[in-house]
């Protein structure tokens, strides 16, 4: 692994509170409940789109009963992320680190996919391609069944050794070592591969997020504030190119000036029924 503490700013996971157009007005964008109509122009870009990209966060998870991180009571509203989630926190501090993982691994091996997550997954039933580019690092997209997942932030599943880079499974090694990262053949320690603060988010994932961004017809945004960076760029990429873009969060953001659509719900309300309603829309032809 690189020394991703020392990489550029611009390529760093960071939070950042103002995202583009942050204090401009908003524009004025349709909020509907269950069950969802579709503005003329949106319907007909449903109708002809090829290519859709769903952009997620913490929110789609926050009703499988994982936590956020930002919301007021969010992880980081209890937590100090530069004790948890910093390389630096975890060469300080590694036992400390590794058993709130461990704690994490667990809720998150409890957990099961809600109806946001199956909504968006049956999305790869009404159209021809759809990529989901995501925040978490549940794995809840892949066993909803979504087959295409970029997974920016890494996952919980799996662990790595902090010095060589080999990689194991999580669950195995939490059984193994639950009180401390197990050691390497290297003699390096496991960590979780996930992306701290202050490291590059994988580039190949990344570079494929931005590439299906400026591909897509649509952009759903779904629970996500966007306020982390280089991931939340995806959607201002997609704007720019042509995209139409839909956000699904229960609170406006500093991209819903972007946003054609706005639905002010939980993702588990307003995804199936926005999925349902887009293939209604596929249906009309």
């Amino acid at each position: 692994m690189s020394d991703r503490a020392n990489a550029p700013a611009s390529e760093r996971n960071t939070p950042e509170r103002n995202g583009p157009e942050r204090n401009a007005p908003e524009r004025k964008s349709s909020e509907r409940s269950s069950p969802v109509e579709l503005p003329p122009e949106i319907g007909e870009r449903a109708r002809r789109a090829e290519r859709v990209v769903v952009f997620t966060g913490a929110g789609v998870s926050k009703e499988s009963g994982l936590s956020t991180f930002r919301d007021e009571d969010g992880m980081w509203a209890t937590y100090r992320p530069e004790d948890l989630a910093t390389p630096e926190a975890f060469l300080r501090q590694p036992a400390y680190v590794w058993k709130w993982y461990g704690w994490r691994w667990e809720q998150v091996a409890q957990a099961e996919p809600n109806p946001a997550h199956g909504a968006i997954a049956r999305l790869e039933e009404i159209f021809r391609s759809v990529l989901v580019v995501t925040q978490n690092v549940d794995g809840l997209h892949r066993r909803a069944g979504s087959r295409d997942v970029v997974e920016l932030h890494g996952t919980l599943a799996a662990v790595h050794c902090h010095r060589c880079g080999s990689s194991r499974g999580m669950d195995g090694a939490w059984k193994e070592s639950p009180e401390e990262p197990p050691r390497c053949g290297c003699g390096g320690l496991f960590r979780p591969s996930v992306v701290w603060f202050g490291e590059v988010l994988p580039q190949d994932a990344l570079a494929r997020a931005f590439r299906e961004a400026e591909r897509c017809d649509l952009l759903l945004s779904v629970g996500t504030a966007g306020q982390v960076f280089p991931a939340a760029g995806v959607i201002e990429v997609a704007h720019r190119a042509g995209a139409s873009v839909i956000e699904i969060n229960p609170e406006s953001t500093g991209f819903s000036a972007l946003a054609s659509l706005a639905l002010r719900q939980p993702a588990g309300l307003a995804m199936p029924a926005l999925t349902e309603e887009l293939a209604r829309c596929r249906r009309r032809d």
